[in-house]
């Protein structure tokens, strides 16, 4: 088991109305889904706009959410840029706002070559006491972090996780089979797969409206039923389809359905733009159907509009995120 929890939320950061920074709301939502079953919240990844956000805005996003969940998540905080000084500050900046980890992406755009890269997080590593996740998405930075390179990484003290978008399922098996790293699936299409074979969990967009129901398949299997969780599984694939894989970023169709579940998100910064009004409906449909009690695994009702209350996934009330 990852000392940094098991299944971790990528989380939206909340804005108000005209696009500032909700810090009324972040803290509401990530009470939320830490009552839902994660045990660990990504703050400030790519689904967190980081991109978009300031410096400072990423402290306060950080201090915030520490006060409301306290000790019952891990806050990982995303600080990888194209900068490697600009990254060590945003890293001893997390440190000191509250951060129990560090995200890190490969610098992007630059694509430097793999000794640059393993050179960038060791600089990162070394200059804060933070745990490191290191984070493999080659589609949005570029350039992959080869395996050799993250076997390599592994021996160093404070690299202790990988967040895999890879799509590389060999790769991942033998950094897995060879190392200590914790290895995330960064993709919910891959969680349940990653978990049999070793990894620690996930990060998940999809947790950002589903929280319950991402944990369930890693119960399920936890507990011994693989085909529970194989189900599981399959029942949430339209809704990451719909929501990962319709053009649109995680971002994007998160936000559109949060507000229909009462809960913070506010619009997206440009240059993203919101989804439409028929993509929204669509998602609030395959929501439903993915949630929607069903006859051999759960009795009880679930709505389109309005949080957990009842879901087919509520996690068990005297069991602990």
């Amino acid at each position: 088991m990852s000392p940094l929890g098991r299944t971790l939320c990528a989380m939206i950061t909340p804005f108000t109305p005209v696009g500032a920074l909700d810090l009324d709301g972040a803290p509401r939502l990530a009470d939320h889904l830490v009552t839902q079953g994660c045990d660990g919240l990504v703050l400030s990844g790519t689904t967190g706009e980081s991109p978009t956000t300031t410096d400072a805005e990423k402290r306060s996003l950080i201090a915030a959410v520490r006060e409301a969940v306290g000790g019952r998540a891990t806050l990982i905080a995303g600080v990888g840029t194209p900068d490697t000084a600009h990254t060590l500050t945003l890293a001893r900046e997390a440190e000191r706002a509250g951060a129990d980890a560090l995200l890190l992406a490969a610098p992007y755009y630059s694509r430097p070559p793999q000794d640059a890269i393993e050179a960038h997080f060791r600089a990162v590593a070394d200059a804060s006491g933070l745990p490191v996740v290191l984070y493999d998405i080659p589609a949005r930075t570029g350039v992959r972090i080869e395996p050799e390179t993250l076997l390599r990484l592994a021996g160093h003290p404070r690299v202790v996780a990988v967040k895999d978008c890879g799509n590389d399922f060999l790769a991942a098996q033998k950094v897995i089979s060879r190392t200590g790293l914790a290895y995330y699936a960064g993709c919910d299409e891959h969680n349940l797969a990653l978990y049999a074979v070793g990894g620690a969990g996930c990060v998940s967009t999809v947790a950002n409206v589903a929280p319950a129901a991402i944990r369930s398949v890693l119960d399920a299997f936890d507990q011994g039923d693989t085909a529970g969780a194989t189900r599981l599984q399959h029942r949430l694939t339209p809704l990451i389809e719909a929501m990962m894989a319709s053009g649109l970023p995680g971002t994007v169709t998160a936000k559109a359905l949060l507000p229909t579940l009462d809960l913070p998100a506010g619009p997206v910064r440009p240059p993203l733009l919101p989804a439409d009004l028929p993509t929204t409906s669509a998602l609030v449909e395959t929501y439903a159907r993915a949630t929607a009690p069903h006859q051999g695994l759960s009795s009880g009702s679930c709505r389109a509009r309005g949080p957990w209350r009842r879901s087919l996934f509520r996690p068990d009330p005297n069991e602990g995120p």
